[in-house]
């Protein structure tokens, strides 16, 4: 077959895929109106793992697995939206990493709202002006975000999907070289992440503070000698340019994020659960406590404690471990611990992230 000849089958195949995409939504349409008569939540991520998890097994190539999860995302955001337009909180301003893991993790169809701090996003949700929220809890080289497990202290709302996102961070200015730049804008985690880049590359340049890296870009659009670690996203959000890419220290540096709202995923066959809990002021109950995931053969995945605020010298523990809460290791586990505490919350159980 000559060019033309593969560009008239390419055409062929594309109106018989625009006709199975509208076949697919018509039955996403109905599926909508079967949740809306018995009042089922619209996203249902132990679903959508499971579609992905079929399709990329079933994927032959040359499409690599990641392409079909990005194509496939989209078309079920964009399904979604028939069944019922959502809109999504999450940590502001536009173009910061957790816009990105929200449109990772949503798609394009959704309605975002921009939120000023972490705990604004979970308030956003319990109001009910957003369906979900999208707040950072760590990073794989600067640890725990702590706004967000001490908002978890107050938040009645659950933990519902994860996300893992690779941190790339690209230094964004109105100037046209980096010897202009007299100031970078960053939040503190960014520029420790760029600690070695900043001193090879920019040696003497003042790095000032704010409260997130697309702020920062907002500030430097109007300073031609201010620049911004910021993402490729923020760089077409505020119309800068992209002075040096890829600047972070480890090439291997990932953000983990969570979804929070009022549901609560069933099983997917591959699940973490979120709990927080307190223990008896006596010698040796943390271990006890901690000993029945061992008991039972479930693997923890995050450990971590934040004060009560309180009373001083009160602590509330978070675990993360590979479980549904479902299972019956889980539930065993998690009957054992309560005999060491004072109270347990489960935040949530949820598909696991890839």
């Amino acid at each position: 077959m000559d060019i033309h000849e593969l560009r008239e089958e390419i055409d062929h195949i594309d109106r018989q895929i625009l006709d199975l995409l509208n076949k697919r939504a018509r039955c996403a349409k109905e599926i909508g109106v079967f949740k809306q008569r018995t009042k089922k939540t619209f996203f249902a991520p132990e679903r959508e793992k499971q579609v992905l998890a079929r399709l990329t097994d079933a994927n032959k190539g040359p499409l690599s697995d990641a392409s079909i999860r990005a194509i496939y995302r989209e078309i079920i955001s964009a399904a979604r939206a028939l069944e019922d337009p959502m809109t999504i909180a999450y940590w502001g301003p536009p173009a910061t990493n957790t816009h990105m893991a929200s449109i990772r993790k949503f798609g394009s169809s959704c309605n975002f709202s921009a939120m000023d701090t972490i705990p604004d996003v979970f308030n956003e949700v319990e109001k009910e002006r957003a369906q979900y929220g999208v707040v950072p809890i760590e990073n794989s080289t600067e640890g725990v975000i702590n706004h967000t497990l001490d908002t978890f202290l107050t938040s009645k709302l659950k933990i519902c999907s994860e996300i893992y996102l690779p941190i790339t961070h690209n230094l964004l200015s109105m100037a046209e070289d980096t010897g202009e730049v007299k100031r970078v804008y960053s939040i503190p985690t960014a520029a420790a992440q760029c600690r070695i880049w900043l001193r090879t590359n920019m040696p003497g340049v003042e790095i000032i503070d704010v409260s997130t890296t697309a702020r920062g870009a907002q500030i430097c659009a109007e300073e031609p000698h201010s620049a911004a670690i910021g993402t490729a996203l923020a760089k077409e959000e505020y119309g800068l340019n992209l002075l040096a890419e890829h600047i972070e220290d480890n090439p291997q540096n990932r953000t983990r994020f969570l979804v929070v709202g009022a549901n609560e995923p069933g099983p997917s066959g591959k699940d973490k659960t979120s709990v927080m809990f307190s223990v008896h002021h006596k010698a040796g109950t943390l271990f006890k406590a901690m000993s029945v995931f061992d008991k039972y053969d479930i693997n923890l995945t995050m450990i971590e404690s934040r004060p009560t605020k309180l009373t001083p010298w009160e602590y509330v523990f978070f675990l993360d471990f590979q479980g549904h809460v479902k299972d019956t290791p889980v539930q065993k586990a998690l009957a054992a611990l309560s005999e060491y505490t004072l109270f347990i919350n489960v935040l949530g159980s949820y598909p696991e992230a890839e």
